[in-house]
């Protein structure tokens, strides 16, 4: 049966206005969170093409009652691109959490507490990457040197001292951003995962956690990220394994 029996414009209509506007027909909460979420971080000249695309997609039924388009995703877009974001090169974090997505697109998803300890390093990676360094580190920085100037130091002196607070303190408060996050959230997905539940997914705020990927890569150079991630989710739609057990 068809996702979504919404009309091209009512479709584009709502996911412009997500908040005044309820989610089409059928939809999982998860995906309208995802596909709103990437809509607003599509460029403006791209956005409406893909929505097209989407609902060109949903009108063909692919399966949405559970979370094989999720897994899939992951596998296929979401955890290669974050892999190019790890410090000094160092991948292999990613690979116990890539191996469980590809085993659950299949149908054999892991217990809650393999699915925890694969997500812990790699969303401590993912939010260490979004973190804004350049915005805290400026930040850190002017005040610091304006501590300095106005307790007697040297323009020179003052500006060093500046930089070494703002090195220290940008460092520090990634870490605990990222471990703050990484707590928040990673009992929550896995209990997701492991239960396959879509509703306990929705419930992780997945808009939340993809504007910090698409935050991730482009701190790391990524030129398009939000469009490599769309065009990976329409593939997961309709690339999503069947389960084989």
């Amino acid at each position: 049966m068809p996702t979504t029996a919404t009309t091209p414009e009512a479709f584009l209509a709502a996911l412009r206005n997500p908040a005044s506007a309820p989610p089409p027909e059928a939809w999982p909460v998860w995906l309208w969170s995802v596909a709103t979420a990437l809509h607003e971080q599509l460029p403006p000249d791209t956005r409406d093409v893909w929505a097209a695309r989407l609902h060109g997609v949903l009108s063909e039924g692919p399966d949405t009652s559970t979370l094989r388009t999720v897994h899939t995703w992951h596998t296929d877009t979401i955890l290669p691109l974050l892999a190019e974001t790890a410090h000094d090169g160092d991948t292999t974090v990613f690979t116990p959490l890539r191996a469980l997505h590809r085993e659950a697109a299949q149908g054999r998803t892991a217990d809650q507490d393999t699915w925890r300890t694969a997500l812990t390093p790699v969303l401590l990676c993912l939010y260490d990457a979004a973190y804004d360094r350049t915005s805290a580190y400026a930040e850190a920085h002017a005040g610091a040197r304006d501590y300095a100037l106005a307790n007697g130091f040297a323009a020179t002196e003052a500006d060093a001292y500046g930089h070494e607070y703002a090195q220290l303190s940008s460092d520090a408060n990634a870490r605990s951003c990222a471990e703050a996050h990484a707590e928040a959230v990673g009992g929550a997905l896995a209990r997701a995962y492991a239960t396959d539940g879509c509703e306990a997914y929705a419930d992780t705020f997945p808009d939340a956690q993809l504007r910090a990927v698409v935050r991730a890569l482009r701190e790391r150079g990524e030129q398009a990220p939000a469009a490599h991630l769309a065009e990976g989710l329409l593939t997961a739609l309709t690339s999503a394994e069947p389960p084989t057990r």
